[in-house]
C-alpha cells in the first residue's frame, strides 16, 4: 500500500487539531493495531515473542476473517465501521465511481485523500472525535483524508521511509504527553510483513525479517508503557487486514488473451479482475469472460456468490472474475510496468485459509489466556465501539466477540 505525503508539526511530530478536548475520555486507551498483511499461521513461526505474550494475557483468536475482496484500504475501512465493503463503499484498492468521472482511487493516487471516496460511512475515529475523544493515528489507511470534515486530533501521515520502530516512537511520544491533552485511542499500522509477502513471497527469508522487526516494535511499545505506567490501564488490539498466499510468473491469467482490453476500463487487478466494457463491447467482453476458464470464474456483479457480500455498490464493475489461489489476473501492460514477478498476494475469498487475518487483544477490559472461536472481521468495530464508550453506528457485525473476549462485557 502506497500513500503520499508526510508532515511532521517540530515539537511533537504529528499534525495537530484543535477539535476541543472537553468530553470525558474513556477510563482505559485504546491501541488499536493493524499488520498488514500477517497471515493468521505467522504466530507459528515462533518470530512473535511479543505477541506470544500478549496472547497469553489475553484473547486470541486462531483466525480472524477478512471481508471480500481481502485486500488492504476496504478492509481497513471495514475494521472501523463495522461494514462489508459492498456497503462502505471503498470497495477495492483500486476504483472508479461513476458519480467521480475522470478520476481512479488507486495506490499511490494523490486522490486517496479525497473525501468523497470515503462518504459512504462513517469510522469509529470520527465518532470518537466528534463524541469529544482525543484521536491519533499513524500510518492508518483511510485517516489522512478529511473524512465528514474531521480528521486525527494527532495525524503521521504515512511515507515509503517511516519504518515500525519510528512509528512506535512517535506512538510513545504521543502517550507521554499531559493527561488531559493524550489521545484515548491510537491507530497505529504496520506496512512491512505485507510488503515483503508481495515482493518475495510468504515463505521467504525477507518476510521472516519483517515479522521479527514489527514484533521488535511491539516489544518496544510494551516497554514504553510500562515505563509510563500505562500497560496495565491501556486496552491493545492487534489485527491484520488479512493474509497471503504465494505466487509465480507462471500461474498469470492475462486478460489480452482474452478479449481486447482496449475495448474496457479494467479498474482492478490481482487475486481478482475487475472488468468495465466500453459502451458497444458489452456482449463481446461478457461472451470472453462468463464462461469457463482455468484457474479463473467470472460473473456478473449482480451473480457475485452471496457468501461474498459483494456486488450491490456502483462501484463494483460490471463483471468481476476472481482467480484460484496462488493465480494473479492481470494485463499485460501492467505486468509489464510491474517490471518483476509478484511472488505473493492476496484478495481471494475470506474462507480460504490463506487470507485469514490475526486477531490479538490484551488489557484491563480482556479476559486472560482465552482462545475465542474464529470470527468475520466486521465483528471488530462493536468491540472498539464498546471499548472506546462510542455509540456505534448501524453496521453488519454482532457482539458475539464482545461476549467471547470481554470479562464484563
Amino acid at each position: 500500500m502506497k500513500r503520499f505525503a508526510f508532515a511532521v508539526a517540530a515539537a511533537l511530530l504529528l499534525t495537530f487539531s484543535t477539535s476541543c478536548f472537553a468530553a470525558e475520555q474513556p477510563s482505559h486507551p485504546l491501541i488499536f493495531i493493524s499488520i498488514d498483511g500477517y497471515r493468521a499461521d505467522y504466530i507459528k513461526r515462533g518470530l512473535s515473542p511479543t505477541l506470544k505474550t500478549l496472547i497469553a494475557g489475553g484473547v486470541y483468536a486462531n483466525a480472524m476473517r477478512p471481508s471480500f475482496p481481502s485486500v488492504t484500504e476496504p478492509n481497513h475501512y471495514t475494521l472501523l465501521t463495522g461494514l462489508r465493503p459492498d456497503h462502505h463503499g471503498v470497495i477495492d484498492n483500486s476504483m472508479i465511481d461513476p458519480a467521480i468521472p475522470g478520476e481512479r482511487f488507486g495506490e499511490g493516487a494523490m486522490f486517496n485523500d479525497d473525501p468523497r471516496w470515503w462518504a459512504e460511512a462513517t469510522p469509529l475515529w470520527v465518532s470518537a472525535e466528534k463524541q469529544g475523544e482525543i484521536v491519533a493515528a499513524s500510518g492508518f489507511p483511510g485517516t489522512e483524508a478529511l473524512n465528514h470534515d474531521t480528521k486525527p486530533n494527532y495525524l503521521q501521515t504515512w511515507n515509503p521511509d517511516l519504518t515500525p520502530a519510528r512509528q512506535t516512537e512517535i506512538v510513545l511520544g504521543w502517550l507521554s504527553l499531559p493527561a488531559d491533552v493524550r489521545p484515548s485511542m491510537i491507530l497505529l499500522h504496520y506496512d512491512p510483513v505485507d510488503n515483503m509477502g508481495h515482493a518475495h513471497g510468504p515463505d521467504s527469508p525477507e518476510l521472516n525479517g519483517a515479522l521479527r522487526d514489527v514484533d521488535a516494535a511491539l516489544a518496544k511499545l510494551v516497554s514504553g508503557l510500562k515505563a509510563r505506567k500505562l500497560y496495565d490501564s491501556t486496552n491493545i488490539v492487534i489485527v491484520s487486514d488479512h493474509g497471503m498466499t504465494a505466487t509465480s510468473a507462471d500461474r498469470v491469467i492475462y486478460l489480452d488473451d482474452l478479449f481486447d482490453v482496449s475495448h474496457a476500463i479494467v479498474p482492478s487487478m490481482g487475486a481478482y479482475g475487475g472488468v468495465d466494457p466500453l459502451p458497444g463491447h458489452e456482449a463481446e467482453i461478457a461472451a470472453a469472460l462468463l464462461t469457463h476458464h482455468d484457474h479463473m470464474t467470472c460473473w456478473k456483479k449482480s451473480e457475485i456468490p452471496a457468501a461474498l457480500h459483494y456486488g450491490t455498490n456502483s462501484r463494483v464493475p460490471a463483471i468481476f472474475c476472481l482467480a484460484d489461489d496462488g493465480w494473479l489476473v492481470v494485463t499485460r501492460a501492467i505486468a509489464k510496468a510491474y517490471g518483476h514477478p509478484m511472488l505473493g498476494n492476496h484478495g481471494h475469498d475470506p474462507a480460504d485459509p490463506n487470507m485469514a487475518a490475526l486477531f490479538v487483544a490484551h488489557g484491563p477490559s480482556f479476559r486472560r489466556g482465552v482462545t475465542v472461536p474464529d470470527f468475520d472481521n466486521v465483528d471488530i468495530y462493536p468491540l472498539l465501539a464498546k471499548l472506546s464508550n462510542v455509540t456505534p453506528l448501524a453496521n453488519d457485525g454482532d457482539d458475539s466477540l464482545i461476549q467471547a473476549a470481554l470479562k464484563s462485557p
